[in-house]
């Protein structure tokens, strides 16, 4: 499972990369022509090709498809061991005996049905499907590792949603430079850490309570990293008529500030292009700015001195950026790999707490739990989130468009919060997980632990003789009680002696 689910991470990964790459391509290249554009990946009014990564993915899964083609209608029952089909029903039965002991034995001990029975109409499954979900949604832990599995895949899905735009705003990177960061170290460490969670779990050989220790854990560990994200960053810096003042004006939205220095500009907000002046401030564009010739000097706003008056394109740099971003991505590589081991540990934890007959369905209610719960709300949570901490925002005829400045601080503060916070509600639903099954372990977990290890078996009163006694009353628990002993030759040997 390690392996299975660490793979699947390549696709984010390969994603990111492919997004720097078209990004730097403007989205109307094939219609224009771009060497006479007059703004690079850098400028903010550029937009890449954001278009090229779904027709080149939509290609690749075509071709990809073609292949499943070369499945046959129905798998061959030739190579299977008893040459017989399973087809029991979903719902687990009540009865003394599992379903897995009924039907005749091979030679080697596994057992199989060797009649099949009616099979159910496409009505009949359908009806039983909300008897099963309750039956699945009725066991605590359950319910708990599915609410924790969303929990944790909220905090990837709603913080990788706008890591890149998070990495632009607070440590001035460009677009490209930030999926291409993201797609070379975040994402790999978390393939790491899914392969390293599912080889803890098999060298370790640890139980349901001994994984749902290791995810506790492993979310300890991940949230204290996330707590230090609070605390790297870089503030937003003086800008003219949104943070600090033209004199005595401020900014309005879709208002032109009444000052001196833009007596005779006609500037806009629809799109904003900062420029550094020479006064450390950051202005939205050389026109708010002051400048009067295409070099970016005689800017009338940054000084009355006109030959001191000069900008440069971007943002005014903020001391100790640079440091504080490579802290960053050494914390959130570490953070990815270390968050990311939770996830085998979780599955497994799920599949031995349900019968083994209803285990492909219970993995279906989760990765549906995940999709609905994990991936659509966390984006708009998120989203919601950083659109509050804006400080301007340009207009479009009038109509307020996109965020043109964040409070940087206000901005980090909160996006990492929401993520810390989502983290605690999984630790608790770990912990809720723990108690139910230190409490009484036996009574959920359900698969390949339920047999009597040597200790149970010579502490505990049951022997053969009770069990041949018990032949008459109960033949079940005698037939259930032999295979537990996990020794099929030897438990055929002493079936016929009793």
């Amino acid at each position: 499972m390690g392996i299975l689910f660490s793979t699947l991470v390549f696709g984010p990964a390969c994603g990111f990369i492919l997004g720097s790459l078209c990004t730097k391509i403007y989205v109307d290249a094939i219609f224009i022509d771009t060497s006479k554009l007059d703004i690079t990946p850098e400028d903010p009014r550029w937009i890449g090709a954001w278009w090229g990564g779904f027709l080149l993915c939509g290609v690749l899964l075509f071709f990809s498809a073609l292949f499943m083609f070369g499945f046959p209608q129905s798998l061959s029952e030739g190579g299977a061991k008893g040459g017989a089909k399973n087809q029991q029903p979903m719902l687990p039965t009540n009865s003394g005996l599992p379903q897995d002991y009924e039907g005749s034995k091979p030679s080697n001990g596994v057992l199989c049905h060797t009649d099949p029975g009616p099979s159910l109409s496409c009505c009949q499954q359908l009806r039983v499907i909300p008897e099963v979900t309750k039956h699945l949604l009725s066991n605590p832990v359950f319910t708990c590792i599915i609410l924790a599995a969303c929990m944790e895949i909220a905090v990837v899905a709603g913080f990788a949603a706008f890591l890149g735009k998070y990495l632009e705003q607070q440590f001035n990177l460009t677009t490209s430079s930030a999926n291409q960061l993201l797609g070379m170290t975040a994402i790999p460490c978390a393939c790491l850490g899914i392969f390293l969670g599912g080889l803890l779990v098999k060298k370790l050989n640890l139980s349901a309570l001994g994984a749902v220790r290791m995810a506790m854990l492993v979310n300890l560990v991940s949230t204290a990293c996330y707590v230090t994200f609070l605390f790297l960053g870089c503030d937003t810096g003086p800008v003219a008529g949104v943070t600090v003042t033209y004199g005595d004006e401020t900014l309005r939205v879709g208002q032109k500030p009444e000052v001196v220095c833009m007596r005779n500009c006609n500037c806009y907000t629809a799109s904003v292009r900062p420029v550094c002046g020479s006064n450390d401030v950051t202005y939205l564009s050389a026109c708010f700015a002051g400048c009067t010739r295409a070099n970016l000097t005689g800017c009338t706003c940054i000084s009355s001195d006109i030959s001191n008056a000069a900008a440069v394109p971007g943002k005014c740099p903020s001391p100790g950026c640079q440091e504080a971003f490579l802290i960053f991505l050494c914390i959130i590589c570490v953070c990815s790999m270390i968050g990311a081991m939770a996830q085998t540990p979780s599955v497994i934890i799920l599949i031995r707490t349900v019968s083994p007959e209803l285990k492909s369905y219970a993995l279906g209610v989760l990765f549906l739990l995940l999709r609905l719960l994990g991936f659509i709300p966390p984006p708009l949570i998120f989203g919601a989130g950083i659109d509050s901490t804006c400080l301007f925002w340009s207009t479009v005829c009038g109509d307020r468009g996109a965020c043109m400045l964040y409070d940087n601080v206000a901005y980090r503060h909160l996006y990492v919060s929401i993520a810390i916070v989502l983290k605690a509600v999984a630790f608790l639903l770990y912990a809720t997980t723990w108690q139910c099954l230190r409490k009484n372990y036996k009574k959920y977990i359900k698969n390949n632990e339920g047999y009597m290890t040597p200790t149970e078996l010579f502490s505990s009163n049951l022997t053969l003789d009770n069990v041949g006694k018990d032949l008459d009353q109960n033949p079940a628990h005698r037939t259930k009680f032999i295979y537990n002993l996990e020794d099929h030759e030897w438990c055929e040997n002493m079936e016929s002696v009793l």
